[in-house]
C-alpha cells in the first residue's frame, strides 16, 4: 500500500496502518533532519536521527488530523522540524544573552543551526512568522526548504507548484527575510 493511503486509513483509525507506514516515512524524514544537520559542528547534542524521533513523536500523538497526501504529510512534518529546531535555538539564547547584529544567511542553513548561531535561527523564525502572514506561500516555501530541507522540485510536489515559482518565491522571500532581519 503506497503511503497517501496507508496515511488516511492510519486517520480512520487503523493502528496496522500505521505500523506498516512507520517504515517507509521513517527513511524519507531521517533524510530531511540528515540534510538540514549535515553540516552541524561535532558533538552537537541534537543529532538528525534524534530530531527525526521528536518529530515522528508527535506526530504520533497529534489526534484528529486528516491526512491529505503524502506531501502534506511531509508539509507537516517540516514544520514540525521548525518549531523543535526553534525552541532549542531560543533555549540557546535565552541561556547565554549577547548582542550584536544579526547577518543571517538562508543559504547557509547547517552554519545558521550551529549553536554559536541560534540567535539567527529565532530571528528567522519570527521574521517568518510576519512573512506568513503577507504571503503564506512564500513563507511556506522558506519553511519546506530552509527548516524541512527539501529540494526544490521536493518543495514544488508538496505545494503543487513548478519548480520556477518555488525559485521565485524563494528569491523574493529571502530578501524580504533579510531587510525583516536586519532592520
Amino acid at each position: 500500500m503506497d503511503v497517501t493511503h496507508l496515511l488516511k486509513a492510519w486517520s480512520g483509525g487503523d493502528q496496522r496502518a500505521l505500523e506498516e507506514l512507520t517504515p517507509k516515512v521513517y527513511l524519507e524524514l531521517r533524510r530531511m533532519a540528515a540534510k538540514y544537520m549535515r553540516h552541524e559542528k561535532p558533538g552537537n547534542t541534537l543529532q538528525a536521527t534524534a530530531l527525526v524521533h521528536e518529530v515522528f513523536l508527535q506526530l504520533v500523538n497529534v489526534e484528529s488530523v486528516s491526512w491529505q497526501d503524502r506531501a502534506h504529510f511531509f508539509a507537516v512534518s517540516a514544520n514540525m522540524m521548525r518549531r523543535i529546531l526553534v525552541d532549542r535555538a531560543r533555549a540557546k539564547c535565552m541561556a547565554k544573552r549577547g548582542g550584536g547584529a544579526l547577518h543571517p544567511n538562508l543559504d547557509d542553513v547547517p552554519e545558521i543551526a550551529s549553536g554559536s548561531r541560534s540567535r539567527e535561527i529565532v530571528a528567522i523564525d519570527q521574521a517568518l512568522d510576519a512573512l506568513a502572514r503577507i504571503d503564506a506561500r512564500k513563507a511556506k516555501v522558506v519553511e519546506l526548504r530552509f527548516f524541512g530541507g527539501l529540494s526544490v522540485e521536493e518543495t514544488a510536489e508538496v505545494l503543487k507548484i513548478s519548480p520556477q515559482s518555488v525559485m521565485r518565491d524563494w528569491k523574493m522571500a529571502r530578501a524580504w527575510l533579510m531587510a525583516e532581519i536586519t532592520h
